[in-house]
């Protein structure tokens, strides 16, 4: 087994600030860096909710962008997306500096999402589409550089089965709460501060903009990253090609799907499902939705608890079929009842964080034994295919939900005023597909083969290989 790696030219950066376990490649961290580490999540995971659900309205009504031109723009930079994030896992797989493997990519991406951020929420009146696609694509290109090397950074940190767990856990818990406060905004600045909608939209812009160095900061001063693994093989082409075709990464891919689409189908329909059939305001649904994330908040530690307990796998059916019976038990909602809407929401969002905590760590864990089969470490890669073929789910999915709702004839404009048939449709759409997504993702999952003592014995074997291979270099 050749090295194609000297000494001259590996990584000479260290981990400080950790103490090692006895368990090996294992670190413990203090729960204050661990916090500080986690801590862009915030303003990298709230950062594109604005785009998604506002921005649209705030160009057409404000800026005065035609809505088709528009849409026509959020379609093209979707698919720009799509192929973005593997592309980029490649290059940073592929990345080795003084300053470390991931770092450097978490930190150029920062000053792209920020200047991004201030654009698109300081455009000029009469807006042109060619403004709006330029500084849409970056933002998408800041965002994916340093959360994807964000979420690689923390997998080659913590290489143990249920380290991983709990650094994924924060990191989820800090993007819950971004996601939170950005919704928040809008409303809160109405009915606490007085200013308008609009103002509100663009304090969402300005609290990120400001997050994102905070943050880079006080992540690159809480832990240092890693040497790279010295590499035993080079990578070919169809070494790509057999990644996608490993059960273990095959099924982590479908799962994530299944767990973007289940949210991603309600998401799009929430407002549409509690006007038209639970009779309330949009802003008084939006508020009630606020509870969604509380509950995913609340309930993030008893994921990682129930993880250590069972498994991944097994917490990971558990919450799916969660999932599927809490997001089916919204159609017996009463009409016009917004407190119970907001009860009932809370309680349906109690499994919505499992599935990236659990996923996110999986996958992180299968990297390891992509690495002991083939001799190289794909770990970035194997996290932007597994983002690159969700949205690709997303995408697909919502446009089949959309245009099904186009074919029976319901009509956003008129709420509860449409007829029972595409109502019916609507409720459907609304909470039993995404129950049934729910469902295939438990099955799915149920056999995974990759526990906490596989990746025990794959850590060693990894470990004692890793020695030898240092041991042989001159």
């Amino acid at each position: 087994m050749a090295v194609t790696q000297n000494t001259s030219t590996r990584l000479k950066t260290t981990v400080p600030h950790f103490s090692a376990t006895s368990k090996p490649g294992a670190l413990q961290i203090p729960a204050w860096r661990q916090i500080a580490f986690s801590s862009p999540a915030f303003p990298l995971a709230s950062m594109l909710v604005p785009i998604l659900l506002y921005l649209p309205d705030f160009y057409a009504r404000e800026l005065g962008m035609n809505l088709t031109v528009l849409a026509g723009v959020m379609t093209f930079v979707r698919l720009f997306d799509l192929w973005f994030d593997p592309v980029i896992g490649v290059a940073m797989d592929k990345t080795n500096t003084r300053f470390g493997r991931f770092r450097p990519w978490f930190v150029a991406g920062i000053p792209v999402g920020m200047l991004a951020m201030y654009m698109l929420y300081n455009g000029p009146v009469g807006v042109t589409a060619g403004y709006l696609l330029f500084w849409l694509i970056a933002l998408n290109i800041g965002q994916s550089m340093s959360h994807l090397s964000h979420i690689a950074w923390a997998a080659s940190l913590w290489n143990d089965y249920d380290g991983r767990s709990r650094a994924y856990g924060w990191l989820f818990i800090f993007s819950t709460v971004g996601i939170f406060t950005i919704m928040a905004m809008p409303p809160a600045m109405v009915l606490l501060f007085g200013g308008s909608h609009t103002d509100g939209v663009v304090s969402m812009g300005w609290l990120i903009v400001f997050a994102l160095p905070l943050t880079m900061f006080l992540a690159l001063g809480s832990v240092g990253e890693r040497a790279p693994p010295p590499v035993t093989e080079k990578p070919r082409l169809k070494d790509y090609l057999k990644l996608a075709k490993r059960p273990a990464v095959l099924r982590l891919v479908l799962v994530d799907a299944m767990w973007a689409i289940g949210p991603s189908i309600a998401g799009t329909l929430f407002f549409a499902f509690y006007d038209g059939l639970k009779h309330l305001p949009r802003e008084i649904s939006g508020l009630a939705l606020l509870m969604y994330f509380v509950g995913g908040l609340v309930c993030s530690p008893l994921w990682m608890a129930l993880s250590r307990r069972v498994g991944k796998h097994n917490a990971l059916v558990i919450a799916s079929l969660c999932y599927a019976a809490l997001q089916s038990m919204l159609l017996l909602l009463p009409v016009n009842q917004p407190w119970l809407v907001a009860v009932a929401l809370f309680f349906a969002g109690l499994p919505s964080n499992a599935g990236p905590i659990l996923i996110t760590s999986m996958t992180a864990d299968a990297a390891d034994d992509v690495r002991l089969d083939s001799g190289l470490d794909r770990t970035a890669l194997i996290f932007g295919l597994r983002g690159g073929l969700s949205k690709i789910g997303t995408t697909v999915s919502v446009g089949l939900v959309l245009y099904v709702l186009g074919v029976v004839g319901y009509d956003f404009k008129l709420g509860s005023a449409n007829d029972e048939a595409s109502l019916t449709f609507l409720a459907c759409l609304y909470a039993l597909v995404p129950a049934t997504v729910g469902l295939i993702a438990a099955f799915v999952i149920k056999g995974h083969k990759l526990d906490a003592d596989t990746h025990a014995e794959i850590r060693r074997a990894l470990d004692a290989r890793d020695r030898a291979v240092a041991a042989s270099v001159p």
